[in-house]
């Protein structure tokens, strides 16, 4: 991502998300701010993001932010009451969040959530009184410090959403990044999505790997981090994470896509998978 500018790749999830809503019946993530969030400036994206062949990335998307907000339904039952958005783009979850005690704090580059501010006044959509927007130029300030600033409380757990962001980290930040998390209290947990180590994929995986690299390493956003279930298991654990748990292509398509009509769901030929670790 190239300082001072909004993210490229932060537009097209959104773009994938909204489409899913209008695509696909019933939506797997029922979402109705996505649609005029994304506004009517990128007609062109919706349609080509709502044919067929764009099918496994819509799935995809609208899966894992479920997946992300199941897992955080399941914390704020057992008493959490601050959601951290990290690389939080046009997630519109502070949005239409059911949660009333539920404090969200969104962070993001500061030109990406300028953007967003953009994008909210144009919908008319109003920001809510239990959300906060955490700035974070990583030049000049840590995690740990833009989230003390804005007012989370280090005495409480918290659980973030991490979507969309790790294979574009370098390890050096994505440990930084764990040990702000496990740096709060026992009960605090993550839910991430990452990318497989490229030479870990069958032939057809890598052709679908490389051509997706390509297109967001022109978007100036190229991919720099990627494990297998091993090798995550082993960096979460020496952060000092208690409890993980890896939800793959098999088990998604149990969760969300059993008995659809239209035969949504997603493809076998998964490049990733999501992860909730827990404190």
């Amino acid at each position: 991502m190239e300082t001072g500018k909004a993210s490229k790749t932060a537009l097209r999830v959104a773009i994938r998300r909204a489409a899913h809503q209008l695509a696909d019946e019933p939506p797997v993530m029922y979402d109705p701010i996505a649609v005029p969030l994304i506004g009517r400036g990128f007609i062109r994206d919706m349609e080509r993001a709502m044919h067929p062949v764009a099918r496994d990335f819509r799935a995809f998307m609208a899966a894992r932010s479920r997946y992300a907000e199941d897992q955080l339904a399941a914390s704020v039952a057992a008493g959490t009451t601050q959601y951290v958005i990290l690389g939080a783009g046009l997630d519109t979850f502070a949005y239409r969040n059911p949660f009333p005690q539920l404090r969200v704090f969104e962070v993001d580059f500061p030109a990406t959530q300028l953007w967003k501010h953009e994008r909210l006044a144009e919908a008319q959509i109003p920001i809510p009184p239990n959300l906060t927007f955490v700035p974070l130029d990583f030049e000049h300030k840590t995690l740990a410090e833009s989230l003390l600033e804005a007012g989370l409380d280090p005495a409480r757990p918290a659980f973030f959403g991490w979507l969309g962001v790790v294979p574009y980290l370098t390890l050096p930040a994505f440990r930084s990044t764990l040990a702000a998390i496990t740096a709060l209290p026992a009960g605090t947990g993550v839910s991430f999505d990452y990318a497989f180590s490229p030479e870990t994929l069958s032939p057809l995986q890598r052709k679908v790997f490389d051509a997706l690299a390509a297109r967001v390493a022109a978007a100036g956003e190229p991919f720099q981090l990627f494990f297998t279930p091993d090798t995550l298991e082993d960096e979460l654990h020496a952060a000092g994470f208690q409890q993980i748990h890896g939800a793959g292509t098999e088990e998604m398509n149990r969760l969300y896509f059993q008995n659809r009509a239209d035969g949504l769901k997603l493809s076998a030929h998964g490049l990733g998978m999501m992860c909730t670790a827990w404190v």
